[in-house]
């Protein structure tokens, strides 16, 4: 039987989890240090996850050949949130590493009392590339990215969440061998031990179960004024049963030009009863009985472009 190995429930009732994706070099020196704030002013919990070497953002321009990719762009205005010289890192600008220059910024979040985890090392390297990494280009992406947290903080980091929801089996082992506490590197509906290609991987998953606002906005009339009504009426209690959550959410986006949208769902789940929390406080509120054992598979989302790590079905070996 496999078990949790944490420490017993600080909490009670319905947890919603927040996740965010730190992807680049202007989230790190903006978008962090506002969510950071905010999140203390709402006096609510999360779980900061940094890439932690250099911003190649500029490199992802190749995605345009991606279907569905050029749709997902214009909807969300990538130029908006992300600047001009971000789009431009990794090609005609150096890419600047993240964990040498931002240090300082990742340490007062912890300061602040923010769970801070591994996002990856290079993201738009294993975003794009991580489903044709053999293992030892894998290996070497999250050695790099343990130590440079290591380096950060003074202890290795308990959770990983990989940049685009993307895995390959060789990750999945790692996540294990590594020792992290938990991840949440994938899509799903709960809690669960994953199995690749029959092998049980020994460390939970916390699977992102909400759509995203870049998945949102754009389509069926959602924009950045109403799209928290349509993730508000995806959390609703039904049957007076409240199911826990994980949202992700991005440095680059809530934590600036959508802040106030941010701020609206997080008043709005309290008003539903959750307990706005980091994927700690959600893994330490689960029971310490074995978890239901997933398989882990490439499959598609909506709204957004390509194939990412889903939670499949149960696994009855």
């Amino acid at each position: 039987m496999q078990e949790l190995n944490l420490a017993a429930p600080l909490i009670t009732g319905p947890c919603l989890a927040l996740k965010i994706d730190v992807d680049t070099w202007r989230g790190t020196r903006l978008g962090v240090p506002a969510l950071a704030n905010l999140l203390q002013q709402l006096n609510v919990g999360a779980t900061f996850l940094f890439s932690l070497g250099p911003d190649h953002t500029g490199r992802a321009i190749k995605r345009v050949f991606r279907p569905g990719f050029m749709k997902k762009v214009q909807r969300t205005s990538v130029l908006e949130h992300y600047g001009l010289k971000t789009l431009l890192y990794g090609t005609l600008l150096p890419g600047p590493d993240i964990g040498k220059r931002g240090a300082s910024i990742m340490r007062a979040v912890r300061a602040q009392g923010f769970e801070v985890g591994i996002h990856g090392w290079d993201h738009v390297a294993w975003q794009d590339g991580v489903a044709h990494f053999d293992a030892t280009t894998t290996e070497r992406h999250v050695q790099r990215a343990q130590q440079r947290f290591t380096e950060i903080f003074g202890e290795p980091a308990r959770v990983h969440g990989a940049a685009g929801w993307q895995m390959n089996r060789h990750a999945m082992r790692l996540t294990q061998r590594m020792g992290f506490a938990y991840c949440s590197d994938g899509r799903g509906e709960s809690p669960f031990l994953p199995v690749v290609n029959g092998e049980l991987i020994d460390c939970p998953q916390l699977p992102t179960t909400l759509p995203t606002l870049d998945e949102l906005i754009g389509l069926d009339g959602r924009t950045a004024d109403n799209v928290h009504e349509h993730l508000l009426a995806l959390t609703q209690p039904v049957d007076s049963t409240t199911r826990n959550h994980v949202f992700t959410l991005h440095a680059e986006l809530e934590g600036m030009k959508l802040a106030h949208v941010l701020e609206r769902l997080i008043k709005g789940w309290q008003a539903q009863g959750y307990h706005v929390c980091s994927l700690a406080d959600y893994a330490a509120s689960l029971p310490a009985h074995a978890l239901p054992r997933h398989e882990a598979l490439a499959g598609e989302i909506p709204g957004r472009s390509g194939t990412l790590q889903i939670q499949g079905p149960a696994f009855l070996a």
